[in-house]
């Protein structure tokens, strides 16, 4: 279960990213996510996923 609180999920999802995945499709696919809701619920707080980080900035 990933954190609701967008700023735990900020933290989550960026530590994912770092220690286990190549890319944001390849994390939501391995967990069952949509990467859209991810996305779209860290725009609330002004997070953009950058491709070329493999992190939300």
């Amino acid at each position: 279960m990933i954190p609701k609180d967008p700023v735990m999920l900020l933290s989550y999802v960026n530590t994912q990213l770092r220690d286990f995945y190549s890319s944001l499709s390849s994390m939501c696919e391995d967990k069952g996510l949509n990467p859209e809701e991810i996305k779209t619920k860290l725009a609330g707080i002004d997070y953009q996923y950058d491709r070329a980080r493999n992190q939300f900035v």
